[in-house]
């Protein structure tokens, strides 16, 4: 198989994950905001931050990454997040700021989009920090569900879930700030092409 077949791969167990967590987010605000069956969305929240681990694992073992997963992979993350936020806002989870805090982060980097179309660069390559930050974030999102209730594992759940929070918000930003430093590069050899 040649390395352009490769590439444009559809039918790969990572692309299946990855799609799965896809059809999972409405399913999590369904879940969340309708009959707020809060175990069965919190273990939703954990299966999809497996198969986010996962899908990378077998991407890089068995030699099956494509162009699509690149794109499905870092979708499904970012609709996972947003989603959740939002669910978890509108339920009292999460205040408000550490919403306006991700999001504004999305916004801050979204900027950059028009500047990389105008040189020819579709989009930036994930890093690893981007990709710690996303870790955070996933584990923080259901612990900090699960320290809204009343169980003898609330206080545990609330510290490790705003230790993830601020981890995953602090390092969110910083591979924000990255992709700016990214972007210039790319802008810089651009020009001198």
């Amino acid at each position: 198989m040649s390395e352009t077949s490769a590439e444009d791969r559809i039918w790969t167990v990572p692309n299946l994950l990855s799609f799965l967590r896809l059809l999972g987010v409405p399913v999590f605000l369904w879940l969340v905001l309708g009959p707020k069956a809060d175990g069965w969305a919190i273990a939703l929240l954990m299966v999809a931050g497996f198969t986010d681990w996962l899908d990378g694992k077998i991407a890089r073992a068995f030699n099956q990454t494509s162009r699509l997963g690149r794109i499905i992979d870092p979708a499904a993350d970012k609709l996972y997040v947003f989603a959740t936020v939002i669910g978890l806002l509108l339920r009292d989870v999460i205040p408000w700021w550490l919403v306006a805090l991700i999001l504004g982060r999305e916004l801050f980097v979204a900027c950059f989009i028009p500047v990389l179309r105008k040189h020819g660069y579709k989009a930036l390559q994930v890093h690893f920090l981007g990709k710690a930050a996303m870790f955070n974030l996933m584990y923080a999102f259901p612990l900090l569900f699960l320290a809204s209730h009343s169980g003898w594992y609330a206080e545990i759940s609330r510290i490790a879930g705003w230790a993830f929070a601020i981890w995953g918000v602090g390092l969110y930003w910083w591979a924000g700030v990255l992709y700016v430093v990214q972007v210039r590069q790319l802008v810089k050899a651009a020009k001198r092409e």
